[in-house]
């Protein structure tokens, strides 16, 4: 399990900056204006060097886009159950709740990033349920649900076939299931169904691009 610094939120607080997303500029988000000094600081709590590192502290595109796409779109979350797989920054999270979801569950086993996302939604004055169990290791179609979110969860081999055969394990049970992606090394479109497609600005630091082509996809189930 990942470890915390003393004080979590002060330490969120002490690294990064509210900041309005270039694609959803409704929210306020507490995020790193710098690429360097956080990863360093991060690094520092545990005089080791397989600390996780902070994705929480970066809103990236996938995210960007679920955002965007429920805030545009709030009849495919409005009264439904939401749950937010790999949640990061929560921004998708916030989203769903914007949009008038009934609960969201946004879902992280980094618990650093969950207590971003905790802060993230006081700042917009909204409260989310979140929990660090890991949900890939669990049954598949996991947790009950009507809907299901995940952003930018393709950045590795293993992980990207673990995420997206659980994302189809929810889809196989009817329900709707949403998967942001800009084109990660290890994403397939094969059984996903476009649903919207968005331009987002990025950060030379983080991307190899000043833009991002960000599509939200369907997860079909498996025919």
């Amino acid at each position: 399990m990942s470890r915390l610094p003393d004080d979590p939120e002060g330490f969120i607080r002490a690294n990064t900056a509210l900041e309005a997303p270039a694609m959803v500029p409704e929210f306020k988000l507490w995020l790193a204006t710098e690429y360097v000094p956080i990863w360093q600081a991060t690094e520092s709590w545990l005089e080791e060097k397989n600390v996780d590192p902070p994705y929480w502290a970066f809103c990236w595109p996938g995210g960007q886009a679920i955002a965007r796409h429920l805030l545009d779109n709030p009849a495919l979350v409005a009264g439904k159950r939401v749950i937010d797989f790999a949640a990061g920054s929560g921004v998708s999270s916030l989203a769903a709740l914007r949009a008038g979801a009934a609960s969201v569950v946004a879902n992280d086993i980094d618990r650093l990033s969950l207590v971003a996302a905790r802060l993230n939604a006081t700042a917009n004055a909204l409260a989310i349920e979140t929990s660090d169990e890991d949900w890939l290791a669990g049954p598949p179609g996991g947790p009950e649900t009507d809907v299901v979110i995940a952003g930018d969860v393709c950045y590795e081999r293993e992980m990207s076939v673990q995420a997206l055969a659980w994302l189809r394990s929810h889809a196989a049970k009817g329900r709707l299931v949403l998967l942001g992606d800009p084109g990660r090394n290890y994403f397939s479109a094969q059984g996903l169904e476009e649903l919207g497609r968005y331009e987002i600005p990025t950060s030379l630091q983080l991307e190899n691009r000043g833009m991002r082509e960000t599509v939200v996809w369907r997860v079909l189930p498996v025919s």
